[in-house]
């Protein structure tokens, strides 16, 4: 009896999906399950979510260009290029370009591999042409990924 394993996935940069300000460099169907890997690009002072949380994954976030403002909790941390912040699953986090005059690029490594390509497609969707979503609405795309965004 032999051993066969599963093959290896590549998935090429020419390929890759892109949703607004993220390109899907591994999705978990491609890596079945296992993680997700989203590379995600940040203008001067652009803004992420603000806090929330995950229970059925955690996120990391390695810095590759510029600085990262992470919230961990209660308190914010800058985080530079090679850096990791790791955040575990129901930890309260958030994230923004830490300068109003630089953007930062980063990766967000999602374990295990939930489809949160779906939760940016419909951030693209609801900001489309220009329109600005209700509190309502941002609130109930985010439920529907496993997102609980806090709020006063």
């Amino acid at each position: 009896m032999s051993y066969l394993p599963d093959p290896a996935t590549v998935s090429r940069h020419g390929d890759q999906e892109v949703a607004g300000q993220t390109r899907f460099v591994a999705t978990g169907a491609q890596t079945r399950g296992d993680f997700g890997l989203f590379e995600v690009t940040l203008p001067p002072g652009g803004g992420g979510p603000g806090p929330h949380v995950h229970r059925t994954f955690s996120e990391s976030f390695h810095v590759l260009e510029g600085r990262l403002a992470v919230l961990d909790g209660d308190r914010w941390t800058t985080a530079g290029p090679g850096d990791l912040v790791y955040v575990p699953r129901s930890g309260v986090h958030g994230f923004r370009a830490a300068d109003e005059d630089a953007g930062c690029r980063f990766l967000i490594l999602f374990t295990p591999g939930a489809p949160r390509e779906d939760y940016f497609r419909g951030m693209v969707e609801l900001r489309a042409d220009g329109r600005t979503p209700t509190t309502e609405e941002l609130d109930e795309l985010a439920a529907r990924y496993d997102q609980l965004n806090l709020r006063d």
